[in-house]
């Protein structure tokens, strides 16, 4: 299993990198505030912004690709801007994601105001989805899902926006470092899933004084915290005077390349994307197996392995035994739509592959395939029900040599019935059953099988 799912990953990476970028700005505007960067967002505080997005073509304002994609807004470092930062982009855009990168409080005179960088990344990520029904650019292609990724003061200024802000899905901090108002003190408030990457030797944000405490606070059921080992504070970000002047002057003990220390993040980082704002369902899993095996990293979670699903199949009805919160079950990799119980009934003469995925409390899986080839419709061969649909009576036929038991369930899969069904014709009555569409699962020595039923 862990071989298919690096190889799928790295298969991923390679088609993705065909994407185009197209490149445009927008000014948000918070009326209540004062102030930012920009013009043309309306009276108030400018939030210029810079956005990266698949494009059909490379260029300014080109046609977003087909499809819909899920955002980032990203929040940069101090005394450092947003160009500081075209590898997030380059990496992140052809893998189907638009990135915002907020221009805000990238000043050294005066000093930039943390407060009011995590309030603009948190009104810039409202305002990215808000995109999909008010511009004609990104119109119909935002998928309802948004992150926010900061580096150094921005990953500081990441936490202010996530505190009891559960309108985002996700919370990325890059070397975060605490803000005033305190990043550390907002932590206990982020609830959303949340990861933390942490470079070893960063003596600008010094983990046990940043990132750590940042991490600990979290309340999420799931967050992560990722440590590269000989790592930098800069390497997140290409090459900048700024960063790396400061770093010369505070890190000891770097023993990676920036390419290395990048490479190390995405391999975690991409597929912990895609769970949280793709909802690709292997991707969690392909993020534990990342978690415990990129090599140059020490990581914790709080995410739980999910369990393994599998599938029988007894006559025309396949089911998982694998318990969960929900199910939805697929045929040749296409969603069967109203397939969403733990058990599917086979139709006649069904061929294809079939998986099931079962979601968890957190985290999702899915289940090996499994082949049909030429079933036959089994149950006809041992049970005739008519009419159908019914009033307010049935007539069940046992063409067996021996008594089947046949019980009523509503689409909810709650039990209504039981009835047991003697050789040849049984009438059963069903005025005592509420108007609807009912499954009859009858029990036979050759398996269990399912017929639906509607009661008018």
């Amino acid at each position: 299993m862990k071989s298919i799912l690096f190889l799928v990953l790295f298969l991923a990476q390679f088609c993705h990198a065909q994407v185009s970028i197209g490149h445009t700005t927008l000014t948000f505007n918070d009326p209540t505030r004062s102030g930012g960067v920009g013009s043309g967002g309306g009276p108030g505080r400018q939030i210029q912004t810079e956005i990266y997005y698949p494009a059909t073509s490379a260029g300014t304002s080109t046609p977003v690709a087909s499809g819909t994609y899920p955002v980032i807004v990203f929040g940069h470092g101090f005394a450092m801007t947003w160009d500081a930062y075209s590898n997030i982009w380059e990496h992140y855009v052809p893998r189907g994601y638009i990135m915002a990168f907020v221009r805000t409080e990238s000043s050294l005179f005066p000093s930039p105001s943390h407060g009011d960088f995590g309030l603009d990344l948190k009104l810039v990520a409202q305002k990215m989805l808000d995109l999909q029904t008010t511009n004609a650019l990104f119109q119909n292609h935002i998928y309802p899902k948004v992150g926010i990724m900061g580096h150094s003061m921005g990953g500081g200024a990441s936490f202010l926006a996530a505190n009891n802000n559960t309108s985002i899905h996700a919370l990325i901090g890059l070397a975060p470092a605490e803000t005033n108002p305190s990043a550390i003190a907002a932590a206990p408030n982020v609830q959303v899933p949340s990861i933390v990457f942490s470079g070893s030797s960063d003596g600008v944000t010094p983990p046990a004084q940043h990132h750590i405490p940042m991490y600990d606070g979290v309340t999420s059921t799931c967050k992560s915290f990722v440590s590269i080992i000989g790592g930098a504070h800069c390497y997140f970000a290409n090459t900048n005077f700024n960063c790396d002047f400061g770093e010369s002057t505070s890190s000891t003990g770097i023993s990676i390349s920036r390419a290395e220390q990048q490479n190390a993040t995405y391999s975690i980082l991409d597929p912990w994307l895609d769970y949280n704002l793709k909802d690709i369902c292997a991707a969690y899993e392909a993020t534990q197996l990342y978690l415990a095996n990129t090599p140059g990293t020490s990581t914790q979670t709080t995410c739980p392995n999910v369990p393994t699903v599998d599938i029988t199949q007894n006559g025309n009805l396949l089911q998982t035994t694998t318990p969960g919160s929900s199910y939805q079950w697929f045929l040749d990799g296409q969603l069967i739509p109203g397939a969403f119980a733990d058990f599917y009934e086979l139709a006649p003469n069904a061929s294809g592959v079939y998986t099931v995925q079962v979601t968890f409390p957190f985290g999702c899986a899915t289940s090996p395939n499994l082949n049909i080839v030429g079933l036959e419709n089994i149950m006809e061969e041992y049970i005739i029900v008519s009419p159908n649909p019914c009033k307010d009576f049935l007539v069940i036929t046992n063409k067996g040599n021996q008594a089947i038991q046949a019980t009523f369930w509503t689409m909810l899969e709650q039990k209504t019935k039981s009835v047991l069904l003697e050789n040849g014709a049984n009438t059963i009555s069903v005025s005592d059953l509420r108007p609807g569409i009912y499954w009859i699962q009858f029990e036979h020595s050759s398996g269990v099988f399912l017929q639906k039923c509607i009661i008018e």
